[in-house]
């Protein structure tokens, strides 16, 4: 089996150049990278990376732990990242906690026993596993979080501005003439801390329209809870005139439950939701959607930790603005 040695003689370079193309190629020549490369490809050369880990205490690894795997959002913002580390070199570990404290800390024990560089992380629900967190930050883990962070959170973060976003929506409906709003989800401290939820809930309430007792409700933002709650607020007699989805799932959720009934949109009811998923754009009428900037959030994610694995750390506190794209699924109330 070839050695860094092997590869360092043949491409005539020192052990040190030949580490450091497969550690760090941006910090050589291209002429001393390509040599070295194709000293690798004659070789067949893979390097040993639970060793190279064990040596330098982290591995050339950042770990990904969104809410959903599924979920088309956190599906895109994964490859974006991993494109990206790619490009640099590194490596991505993905995994899930389905918005559960416990499932989270399982799987953040297994990425800091293959002791990633870094972490990219989408918080749980509930308690929480701060102290485990400190933990892998005293040894050298970098964490940063995206798409939710609490106040009192001690790490970096990177986060639609959930804020702008359901005002913009919002906005939007009642130029149309909406009151009657209905959002796919109640916010709750402890069970539901969902930002958007209770930005929906204190926006309405500060522009004078309440949201009414019969349509709140705490769901999981998923497909089959958005369903089964979309059915029953479709059933009320004081129904909503428009519907607020805050996932694109849940958006999947409600429009199924809308056909099922029978209703037109937008002439029976209105559908806002957040994320520019290609369904959206495919069915008659278009949905109108808030779309997050993903693309920039994997760059501007993926600049910050390999900024801030080695070296001085440098806070990134950031919010970025949705854009409202609109389709025709919002119009004016049907009255009913």
């Amino acid at each position: 089996m070839a050695t860094i040695n092997d590869v360092a003689k043949l491409a005539g370079v020192s052990p040190t150049t030949a580490k450091r193309a497969i550690n760090e190629p941006h910090k050589l020549q291209p002429q001393t990278l390509e040599k070295v490369q194709w000293a690798i490809q004659q070789l067949d050369y893979e390097p040993d990376l639970t060793a190279g880990a064990l040596r330098r205490g982290r591995n050339l690894t950042v770990g990904l732990l969104v809410a959903d795997i599924v979920e088309p959002f956190f599906a895109e913002l994964a490859r974006e990242i991993g494109v990206r580390l790619r490009n640099s070199n590194y490596g991505l570990l993905l995994a899930d906690n389905e918005y559960q404290t416990e499932i989270e800390l399982h799987n953040l024990r297994h990425l800091a026993g293959q002791r990633v560089s870094a972490l990219i992380m989408r918080p749980s629900y509930g308690p929480g596993n701060r102290e485990y967190l400190l933990k892998m930050q005293d040894k050298g883990t970098y964490i940063i979080e995206v798409d939710h962070h609490m106040p009192d959170s001690p790490f970096d973060y990177l986060m639609l501005d959930h804020e702008q976003c359901i005002r913009m929506g919002l906005e939007h409906l009642w130029k149309l003439g909406h009151t009657r709003i209905a959002g796919l989800g109640t916010h709750h401290p402890e069970l539901y801390p969902e930002w958007r939820a209770h930005h929906f809930d204190r926006i309405m309430r500060e522009h004078g329209h309440p949201v009414l007792s019969a349509y709140r409700e705490i769901i999981r933002y998923n497909e089959q809870d958005a369903y089964e709650f979309t059915r029953y607020l479709l059933n009320l007699q004081e129904r909503p005139t428009a519907l607020f989805a805050f996932n694109g799932t849940e958006a999947i959720g409600a429009y199924r439950a809308i056909q099922e009934a029978g209703l037109s949109i937008p002439e029976d009811i209105s559908l806002l939701a957040f994320d520019n998923l290609p369904w959206t754009a495919l069915v008659k009428p278009g949905i109108d959607v808030i779309e997050q900037p993903i693309q920039q959030m994997g760059e501007l994610l993926v600049h910050q930790v390999l900024k801030n694995m080695d070296g001085p750390r440098t806070p990134l506190h950031k919010l970025l603005p949705g854009k409202l794209i609109v389709r025709g699924s919002c119009g004016g109330p049907s009255g009913k």
